[in-house]
């Protein structure tokens, strides 16, 4: 069925799919919310949700997304939620317009980050030193787990490479005598400049892109984008300098050449996974 707004599912098309999402959403965020009923934390999977701030429910909030209306939901508790809007005949639908009224700023910004990593050549040259140059040189760690190589091997191994880190996010928290070492000095306001599709951590935020563009996301595509930024974030930590073996992960040793072409070749692959989630996300702004 289709009305001048576009596509109208029917109600038990809708709730089936609502319900789906709900499951699905559960079981990628099951480890999450048992440990924090308990008090425990994962120096892995934890961090998609201390570092993007976005709680487990919110993964659990489906939505249709730009252009297809709900049937028979005008009276339904979701008629209530920000950025819904009466579509005719007891159906809703998302806020379009409104939305991108209100958010155009932001929208911009995500819009030029995503098609200039759209356009802009993959490069695999990093190794994921990234991790290692926020130790690099401190007496501390960041996660409470022990270096694989201790301080000296790491500081030694940072040393060794020539850092080219294009994330500004990861940048960022390089420690003070890390950044010197790094091919450019990255910022926030060049971002969109300077990202492009072989890195992790931009593929990773491709899960805080799609929480931020709200109703206009549909339900499968957030999650999709929530188990692709899961799935790099293993190997963002096997490939770091910390030891994670009693948490069950072999690291990927990219101090060496072995180490290099396992993850230059996972890279790949997750260059290849998000570019359509990238391209689909970008069609949105």
């Amino acid at each position: 069925m289709s009305l001048a707004t576009g596509t109208v599912l029917p109600r038990d098309v809708w709730s089936a799919r609502e319900s789906a999402h709900a499951a699905r959403a559960d079981a990628l965020t099951a480890g999450r919310r048992e440990r924090a009923a308990t008090g425990r934390t994962h120096p892995v999977d934890d961090f998609l949700f201390t570092y993007y701030s976005y709680k487990p429910g919110l993964l659990r909030r489906w939505h249709p997304g730009a252009g297809t209306a709900l049937a028979d939901a005008a009276t339904t508790p979701r008629a209530g939620w920000r950025w819904y809007t009466d579509a005719g005949a007891g159906a809703i639908r998302a806020d379009v317009e409104a939305f991108r009224d209100e958010k155009a700023p932001l929208l911009r910004a995500i819009g030029a980050i995503l098609r200039g990593s759209l356009d802009r050549p993959a490069s695999y040259g990093c190794f994921g030193m990234h991790e290692w140059a926020m130790v690099y040189r401190d007496g501390s760690t960041r996660h409470a787990v022990p270096l694989r190589l201790g301080a000296r091997g790491t500081d030694e191994v940072v040393e060794s490479h020539d850092l080219r880190c294009t994330h500004f996010d990861a940048f960022r928290f390089f420690t003070p005598e890390a950044v010197p070492r790094n091919r450019e000095s990255l910022d926030r306001a060049s971002q969109a400049a300077r990202e492009q599709p072989g890195c992790l951590h931009a593929g990773m935020d491709l899960y805080k892109w799609a929480v931020k563009l709200g109703p206009l996301v549909p339900g499968d595509l957030l999650l999709d984008a929530f188990e692709l930024a899961r799935d790099i974030r293993e190997l963002d930590m096997r490939a770091s300098p910390y030891d994670l073996t009693d948490w069950g992960y072999s690291a990927v040793p990219v101090e060496t050449a072995a180490g290099k072409a396992e993850y230059v070749a996972a890279q790949r692959r997750f260059t290849e996974r998000a570019q359509p989630i990238r391209r689909a996300l970008s069609d949105l702004v």
